[in-house]
């Protein structure tokens, strides 16, 4: 069974993946800010460690895509930032997060109120988490310049850099009765 913490936080970091930070091959576009990232989720999962908060790794397994199919080497968390024992680790095949997973009860059971969000890709995964996070009833900090995306064709006109400082911008003002989000640099973070 999940022990409370005294913290009500925990940090959730998603999608820092192998094939999504170094790419399954070398048609496929280069994560922005790769080793920048990584250094800061590192930092946060440092921070979050020492202080005994409960740390959530979130897995997004593909069904047909061989890089991200469960069990496939690129499929692993990224060894720069990888779990240890007694980490929680989420497996989704969805955008939330939350959608068809345990990360809910998972969170219940620690006590948890506050989520701290770092990972991949800012335009998918992070932005639909996070507001799903707003909707029941967390408040969240996200980690300014610990989350990213790819200049894929999705992305449109826009670069990696402006996807994520448009959703920096646009997150940190959804309207919610009681909770917040709160978009911060990674070292200003505090658990």
């Amino acid at each position: 069974m999940a022990q409370a913490n005294n913290h009500g936080s925990a940090l959730v970091i998603i999608d820092v993946q192998v094939a999504i930070m170094d790419g399954p091959d070398p048609a496929y576009p280069p994560i922005h800010g790769r080793d920048d990232v990584l250094a800061r989720i590192a930092h946060l999962l440092e921070q979050a460690r020492a202080a005994a908060v409960p740390v959530v790794f979130v897995q997004h397994e593909h069904p047909t895509f061989t890089p991200m199919m469960a069990g496939a080497p690129g499929w692993q968390i990224h060894p720069a930032v990888a779990p240890i024992a007694g980490e929680v680790n989420i497996r989704k095949r969805a955008a939330d997060a939350f959608y068809g997973t345990a990360l809910r009860s998972e969170l219940d059971a620690r006590g948890v109120t506050r989520l701290v969000i770092a990972g991949c890709e800012t335009d998918h995964c992070v932005d639909t988490t996070t507001r799903r996070a707003l909707s029941l009833d967390f408040d969240v900090i996200l980690a300014a310049d610990a989350h990213t995306t790819t200049s894929g064709m999705e992305a449109g006109p826009l670069s990696p850099a402006q996807i994520i400082a448009h959703h920096n911008a646009t997150l940190a003002y959804l309207p919610h009765p009681t909770r917040e989000i709160t978009v911060m640099p990674a070292p200003e973070v505090t658990f």
